[in-house]
C-alpha cells in the first residue's frame, strides 16, 4: 500500500464561509498516483471543519452558513468560552473534522453534484487542511 500526505494551505475571507476544495483535493489524487484506495481530508482546527455536498449551486452553501447560525448563534446568553467563538467550536464538533473519499480508477468518487469544502466559522484566517492519499 502507498501512501501520500499533502498539506494544502488555504486563507478564509469572512467568519464564516464554506470554500470548495474539490480540484485540490482531485489534482491531489491524480498527482499521487494511486489507482484504487482513499482520500481523507482533514482539518487539523478545532474551528473549522471538512463536509461533502452539492458544488453546482453556490445558494446551498449560503443556506447551510445561513442554517447553522440560526441553529448557533455566535452571540448566545450563557457561552462561557472567554475567546468569543463557542459558536465556531460546536459549528465545528457538529460538521466534523473530516471526510473519506473513495478512490477509482486514479479518480475521486464523488456524486454528480458533490464538492468537498473547508467550513470556515471563526475567520478571517490562515488555515490548513491535510489529504492523506492511500491505496494501490
Amino acid at each position: 500500500m502507498k501512501v501520500v500526505n499533502e498539506v494544502v494551505g488555504l486563507g478564509s475571507k469572512r467568519r464564516c464561509e464554506m470554500i470548495d476544495i474539490t480540484g485540490k483535493v482531485v489534482g491531489l489524487i491524480r498527482a499521487s498516483g494511486i489507482g484504487s484506495g482513499e482520500a481523507v481530508v482533514y482539518c487539523p482546527h478545532t474551528t473549522a471543519a471538512i463536509t461533502i455536498n452539492e458544488n453546482a449551486d453556490p445558494s446551498v452553501a449560503h443556506d447551510m452558513l445561513l442554517t447553522l447560525e440560526e441553529l448557533i448563534p455566535q452571540r448566545r446568553q450563557g457561552y462561557r468560552h472567554a475567546e468569543g467563538n463557542s459558536d465556531a467550536h460546536t459549528k465545528s464538533s457538529l460538521i466534523g473534522c473530516s471526510e473519506q473519499i473513495l478512490i477509482r480508477d486514479a479518480q475521486a468518487v464523488l456524486g454528480t453534484w458533490q464538492g468537498i469544502y473547508f467550513c470556515e466559522f471563526d475567520g478571517p484566517r490562515s488555515r490548513k487542511v491535510i489529504v492523506q492519499v492511500r491505496g494501490e
